[in-house]
């Protein structure tokens, strides 16, 4: 009775406009007054233990050289990069896109980054080339989700924080999702162009593509020095992530040139705002996990789900349905601090690995940002065109449908994650 107050509580909250961690917060003291589970003592014990982590540190930082990345001369050359691999195809600019959302999401960790670094690039040179403005937007939405599942990402931070995974393991595991859902999207853009005739004017050359990858070499080779720093056991990921921003700025000022210190400062203000929202959510977030464990809330979870079926496939069916509708409504961090452990649970008994989950995971958030009403892609993408969210949804319907594919094929196939991780 008490749990379902509390939940009342956060979600009518969140629903007049409430700030999530103040939902949090408020909810969590309700449940107490009513079912005295732990002290408030414990509360303020667990909302300080829910964000005082040295691998946590991993995620500011990864934010910060995601913003320098997007705004220091990397995003229009990770474009050409992929423009050039691409050609003259059927649906090249689409292509082009997609390979350049993988590009510049394996230097930002971020979706809603990647969209409006990309987007503002892309969006007005496919309608140039006769694209539909609403597709153009809404593949750049979907592909935008890419940004998270490419590593280095953010969720993938959160959840190896949360569930005590390793982070380096998670990086090179979401190199097979990403590849997956990549491959989808473009297979869905191709037969769109193809029925509207849309083909590139660009003629492949290797000269070509080769000045445009040694131009954009400093951007390219980001990924490796930090994939390859962890995992070759050089440093940790905080370190990398460290790494990663001091790079990001030696770069953009420079190199490229197109980092001013002025802009810097801006930089680092706007991402203080964001990382301190970020940190508030985390902290509610962990001690109403803590709550949850001494509710049994996780054995509650799980009893439900295997009253319902045991099946491998049908379980982790479930897993995506609850991700899907949580993902609708939650934001990323609450999200995964809430529900990782108590599913990662579930599905460990069925044999899914916490690696393999951490990929089901993000792939569910990835979802996430582009269902409303709590779409971010979206907002990103009506920000940059002026396009409605109800029609930029529409349009982005059939990639979503390919993101749910990507979904359950990565799910059902665990050895797209774990075939480098062992």
């Amino acid at each position: 009775m008490a749990t379902g107050i509390m939940f009342l509580v956060m979600f009518g909250l969140m629903f007049v406009g409430v700030p999530i961690a103040v939902s949090l917060f408020i909810a969590l003291f309700v449940l107490i007054g009513l079912n005295p589970v732990t002290t408030a003592n414990y509360l303020a014990q667990s909302l300080y233990s829910g964000v005082a982590n040295f691998t946590m540190l991993a995620l500011p930082f990864f934010m910060v050289a995601g913003t320098i990345m997007e705004t220091g001369g990397l995003s229009k050359r990770l474009v050409n990069a992929a423009n050039a691999m691409v050609g003259g195809i059927t649906g090249s600019l689409g292509m082009v896109t997609i390979i350049a959302c993988m590009f510049f999401g394996a230097v930002s960790g971020s979706a809603p980054a990647t969209v409006a670094a990309i987007g503002t690039i892309m969006i007005p040179m496919m309608v140039r080339e006769g694209y539909n403005k609403y597709y153009a937007t809404g593949l750049i939405c979907v592909a935008g989700g890419l940004g998270i599942i490419v590593p280095p990402s953010y969720p993938m931070v959160l959840y190896g924080v949360t569930c005590n995974v390793s982070i380096g393991d998670l990086f090179i595991a979401g190199l097979g999702p990403a590849l997956v859902v990549g491959g989808i999207l473009m297979v869905i853009n191709y037969f769109y162009c193809k029925k509207h005739g849309l083909k590139g004017r660009n003629k492949f050359s290797f000269n070509n593509m080769f000045k445009s990858f040694w131009d954009a070499k400093a951007a390219l080779v980001m990924p490796i020095i930090i994939l390859g720093g962890i995992y070759g056991g050089i440093f940790t990921a905080t370190e990398a992530a460290v790494i990663a921003a001091v790079y990001g700025i030696l770069i953009g000022l420079f190199v490229y040139k197109e980092l001013k210190l002025k802009k810097l400062w801006s930089i680092f203000k706007d991402n203080a705002v964001f990382i301190a929202g970020t940190m508030f959510v985390m902290a509610p977030a962990r001690a109403t996990g803590s709550v949850f464990a001494f509710l049994g809330v996780n054995e509650a979870v799980s009893n439900f789900i295997f009253g319902i079926s045991s099946n491998y496939f049908m379980v982790l069916t479930l897993i995506f349905i609850i991700l899907f509708i949580t993902g609708m409504f939650v934001q990323t961090t609450p999200a995964v601090v809430i529900l990782a452990p108590t599913l990662l649970a579930v599905v460990q008994q069925v044999g899914v690995t916490p690696i393999h989950f951490g990929m089901i995971m993000v792939l569910g958030l990835a979802i996430a940002f582009v269902t409303p009403p709590v779409a971010l892609n979206l907002f990103v993408g009506a920000s940059m065109t002026g396009i409605s969210i109800d029609k930029i949804t529409r349009a982005a319907a059939v990639f979503i449908v390919g993101l749910i594919l990507a979904f359950f094929i990565v799910a059902f196939i665990p050895q797209i994650s774990l075939f480098i991780v062992g």
